[in-house]
This record gives C-alpha cells, sequence and structure tokens, in this order.
C-alpha cells in the first residue's frame, strides 16, 4: 500500500514550472529527494502539503485523492527549512499546537507532548521560549510538532542544512531512530549524499523535472 500517490502532477509558480510527474511512496518508506538547486523540489512537497495549488493531476495520500483539500485535512507532517516556529508560544505550545486546534483533552495532550519530547532528547526544553533555542533544538522542535499529529506522511525541506556537522550526524540518527520505531513514510529533501545515505532507504532524484529512483 502507498502513502502517497502522485499521478500526472503539475504545478506553475511565476516563471517556473513543473509538469507531468508521477511516482510513488510506500508505507513505511524514508525517501531522501536530492536534485539542483531550483530544480522544484521544496515547491513538489508544498503542493503535496496544499500550501501551493497544482495545476493537473492528482495527489493520494493513503490512497484517498486530497488535491482539493486544504492542508489541515491531509493529515501531512511538515517542517519547513528553517522550522518556522511560533515565536509567542514556548515549546511545549508549539509541540501541542495542533492537538489543541482539534481539541484534545488535556490530559492526554500532555501525554503525547511528554512523548515525543522524550524521543526527541527536549523534554528539559519544555518551559523554554523559542527564540533561546540551538538550530538543532528549533529543528526537534518542530520534528515533535510535525510528528504529534501522526500523520501518514512527513514531509522535509532541508531540515539538517542549516546545521554544523556534528549536530547534523546526529540529527540523521535521531531521524533513523524515529522513523524505526514510528514507521512513517517520509520524503526528505537534501543535497548532501552522505546525508541522504545516512537517513534513508530508498534515494529519489529530481533530474529535468521528473522524479526517478537514484
Amino acid at each position: 500500500m502507498s502513502s502517497l500517490k502522485i499521478n500526472n502532477l503539475s504545478l506553475k509558480q511565476g516563471n517556473f514550472s513543473l509538469s507531468n510527474i508521477s511516482y510513488e511512496i510506500l508505507n513505511g518508506e524514508y525517501c531522501a529527494l536530492m536534485g539542483k538547486t531550483g530544480s522544484g523540489k521544496s515547491l513538489m512537497i508544498k503542493a503535496i502539503s496544499g500550501f501551493i495549488p497544482i495545476t493537473n493531476g492528482e495527489i493520494y495520500i493513503k490512497d484517498k485523492p486530497v488535491s482539493e483539500l486544504e492542508p489541515k485535512l491531509r493529515n501531512v507532517g511538515y517542517v519547513p527549512q528553517y522550522s518556522m516556529l511560533f515565536q509567542h508560544l514556548n515549546v511545549y505550545n508549539n509541540i501541542a499546537f495542533a492537538l489543541k486546534i482539534k481539541k484534545w483533552k488535556k490530559a492526554d495532550i500532555n501525554c503525547e507532548v511528554c512523548k515525543f519530547a522524550d524521543m526527541l532528547d527536549i523534554s528539559h526544553l519544555l518551559e523554554r521560549n523559542t527564540y533561546n533555542l540551538s538550530g538543532g533544538e528549533r529543528q526537534k522542535v518542530a520534528l515533535a510538532r510535525a510528528l504529534i499529529k501522526n500523520p501518514d506522511i512527513l514531509l522535509l525541506d532541508e531540515p539538517l542544512s542549516a546545521l554544523d556537522e556534528e549536530t547534523r550526524i546526529s540529527m540523521c540518527e535521531i531521524l533513523k531512530k524515529l522513523h524505526a520505531n514510528l514507521k512513517v513514510a517520509t520524503i526528505h529533501i537534501c543535497h548532501n549524499t552522505e546525508e541522504a545515505k545516512l537517513v534513508s532507504n530508498k534515494i529519489l532524484k529530481l533530474v529535468d523535472g521528473q522524479v526517478i529512483v537514484a
């Protein structure tokens, strides 16, 4: 069964466009998506998330057509390149945000927040303001915020690109452990071949507007 299926996807933003892209991500796959700068990788996962419209084709998540759905109805976990945490909320409330929107009970929210904070080793940061965090800590919070939704697919847009080498390697190990525990299908955009090999079980490349298996 596939977590994500793209059929003849076309999209356009400004003078840039992608046409007739088709590929599939199976349940439990962790796919690194590589390609030249400006090839459309980020644009594509924003389309999957619902943040930009498509001009043609269809997007299926867990065999459900989602092309016409709002982002909040697609059950996608999305982590942008620079985390985009809510600056007016502390770490706890950033992570809890999606569950509060769904009106979960306070005790259940607390249980889930503590679980993901423990998995990502950020329990000691829960009361911290987000602007006091390091780059690695910010990405951990963004991951927890995305994963607490129990998404059908996780989309990571160059999540480690702004980190120093030691932190990047450490985050690769964390991502591998998270995937082993949660089994959520993942697309991880990166430019580093070593990073791609460390985190993924499949490497995809966006070449001349088409997604191919490397």
